[in-house]
């Protein structure tokens, strides 16, 4: 009874986590990548069947095989990351926070950026061999 509790928390995770995703495509300021990177990590756990589609979906499979592999970000994630980061403390700038929040918000935004910066374009490396999608 408890491992079939389990696999329904954890599956429940990974179909959240892929709803997120998806309405993060058309809604804006909501982030796509988090989440389909935590479905990626429930699903296993909880519905192999779902991870195997997911790791095989034509649009979505060569992201998670990136960042599995290489630990790669597409360019166009990473710019849209980067914009966001910048919109996001000039509304907190515009909006009058307090310094102290403008300082730390900035250092942990360019902690951010460095690390996405530092990142190999995904659609740069070329994706060889496969791995098993279950692990």
């Amino acid at each position: 009874m408890a491992l079939r509790f389990s696999r329904l928390v954890w599956s429940g995770l990974a179909y959240g986590c892929i709803g997120l995703g998806t309405a993060g495509l058309v809604v804006p300021l909501l982030p796509t990548t988090p989440f389909l990177l935590v479905a990626a990590w429930a699903a296993p756990k909880g519905s192999p069947r779902l991870a195997r589609w997911l790791w095989g979906h034509p649009r979505l499979g060569p992201t998670l095989h990136a960042w599995r592999d290489r630990r790669a970000i597409p360019r166009r994630a990473k710019r849209l990351a980067l914009v966001l980061l910048v919109i996001s403390w000039l509304m907190l700038w515009a909006g009058g926070a307090p310094p102290i929040v403008l300082v730390l918000t900035a250092v942990l935004f360019c902690t951010v950026a460095a690390f996405l910066l530092t990142r190999p374009d995904a659609a740069a490396i070329p994706i060889t061999g496969a791995r098993e999608v279950v692990e």
